[in-house]
């Protein structure tokens, strides 16, 4: 199956510049009269802004020239910071026909500094289509849950060639490491993950899909034997939880989180609440918009809060 190129995912680095109160009137009025210009003021030292910047310079760079950014040092150009009353730093702004129309003041997580810029774009009667990366990522993804682990893994490591600080591409290529049982290699893919990217969503999904699957491959031999046992004995907790590691290490999602259901309903407490934390692992590992998780967590809080 020949993989469709995705070309540069990196971005034009033209669209970020660097302006000062000489250039302002050029870059960010003018400009954004065709183009949405996002306005980051920030400082040497400041550690927020050192923080956000990367961040906002990343998904401005993803969106192939739909928007654009400008970066405004407020000790290089402190008249324009105050007629736009900064008042506090990282802030910033959206333009678009010569006006700001949109801003917000401190770090914010990626999610919603994507809306912002999206928001921006849309102002302009554009759409937020998705960008190269965007679109090699979901494609990646789609291969992976057809079961094409290895143009899924191709396509992750194309990914990576170009931005190797990616942590999306890096879970998606562990988890095809780990579909194929190359555990080794998923350790030392997630050892060599920043620090400061270690704690992100995607990351804590590969790590607690790994911690599964070492749990459940020991149990998954004696599934059948469970399975009995379960059936003749529905308060064996013991045996429904080894069950329900097998079976989710067997891809039978559904069936392993309703059987941590039961045992928590019965039981919350049970072996140091167990059941839950593992049913919480579960859910890490599936992601947060998998449906499995979504109907899991519902049932669970209706367990819980009943």
């Amino acid at each position: 199956m020949d993989q469709p190129s995705f070309g540069n995912l990196t971005g034009d680095p033209s669209v970020i510049k660097e302006s000062s109160a000489a250039e302002f009137a050029e870059d960010v009025i003018a400009t954004s009269r065709d183009t949405p210009v996002i306005v980051d003021f920030w400082a040497e030292w400041c550690g927020p802004c050192k923080q956000l910047g990367p961040i906002i310079e990343k998904i401005v760079l993803e969106k192939g020239g739909s928007v654009k950014l400008v970066k405004i040092d407020i000790e290089k150009s402190p008249e324009i910071a105050q007629q736009m009353q900064v008042q506090s730093i990282p802030a910033v702004f959206a333009f678009v026909n010569g006006q700001p129309v949109d801003g917000f003041v401190g770090a914010q997580p990626e999610s919603q500094i994507r809306s912002f810029i999206d928001r921006a774009i849309q102002r302009t009667g554009g759409t937020a289509e998705p960008s190269p990366l965007e679109q090699a990522l979901g494609h990646a993804a789609e291969l992976f849950a057809g079961g094409d682990t290895q143009n899924s893994s191709a396509l992750y490591d194309q990914i990576l060639q170009q931005q190797p600080d990616n942590t999306a591409a890096v879970a998606g290529l562990a988890k095809c490491l780990l579909a194929e049982g190359q555990v080794d290699a998923v350790k030392k893919l997630l050892a060599d993950v920043p620090e400061d990217k270690q704690g992100d969503a995607d990351i804590s999904s590969v790590r607690a899909s790994l911690e599964l699957a070492g749990a459940g491959a020991e149990a998954a031999n004696q599934s059948e034997t469970l399975k009995i046992e379960v059936t003749e004995n529905p308060g064996n907790h013991q045996a429904r939880f080894d069950l329900a590691l097998a079976l989710f290490a067997q891809g039978d999602k559904e069936s392993a989180i309703s059987h941590l259901l039961y045992i928590i309903k019965r039981d919350r407490s049970w072996n140091e609440d167990s059941a839950r934390k593992q049913l919480l692992k579960m859910f890490d590992a599936l992601g947060n918009d998998d449906p499995a998780t979504l109907d899991g967590r519902q049932q669970l809080s209706l367990i819980l809060f009943s």
